[in-house]
């Protein structure tokens, strides 16, 4: 019988620990801080990088005129080797991922790159006078333009209207 007095103790004490540390481990949640929220992004100037980038690129560098202050601007690079690929991120107006890609790569591996796998639609959109094609169905959502000697994607995370907002926007001067 004294052994089984003991494991009765040890077994006890087992619970009495596990109820310590869960009533631990929740005042330590109700009292340490912690935010749900996704972190506000930094905007970043790309002038310099679209100067550098029209300068260099085999074809016209396109950038957004005339958005409102609420689009953010992100992410921007501009690349030459192994071929001209320019890249500027958006945070839109809803806290949306919107971004212009172009490139002189073969254009179906830059599209599915650009796109995160999206497929080609038979949707088409005729925006500043060009057609470009809606491609869906991958990570992003996607308006391409296949033009001469490069491709232009306007993709993210953003509604088809908020891609759409950003290809009238665009500017290659």
């Amino acid at each position: 019988m004294a052994g089984t007095k003991g494991k009765q103790h040890t077994v006890r004490d087992m619970v009495l620990s596990l109820a310590l540390i869960g009533l631990m481990a929740g005042v330590i949640y109700l009292f340490i801080p912690h935010d749900d929220h996704a972190p506000d992004l930094k905007r970043v100037d790309y002038r310099v990088e679209l100067l550098t980038a029209r300068r260099a690129a085999a074809y016209p560098v396109a950038a957004p005129e005339g958005l409102a202050d609420s689009w953010k601007a992100t992410s921007v690079r501009f690349q030459d080797d192994p071929y001209d690929a320019w890249h500027l991120g958006f945070q839109d107006p809803e806290g949306q991922y919107v971004a212009i890609e172009q490139s002189t790569q073969r254009a179906a591996a830059f599209i599915d790159d650009a796109s995160q796998g999206a497929h080609e639609t038979k949707a088409t959109q005729n925006i500043g006078g060009h057609t470009w094609q809606r491609y869906t169905g991958g990570r992003y959502e996607a308006l391409v333009l296949r033009d001469k000697g490069s491709t232009t994607v306007v993709t993210g995370t953003a509604s088809f209207a908020q891609l759409t907002k950003m290809a009238e926007a665009l500017r290659t001067g």
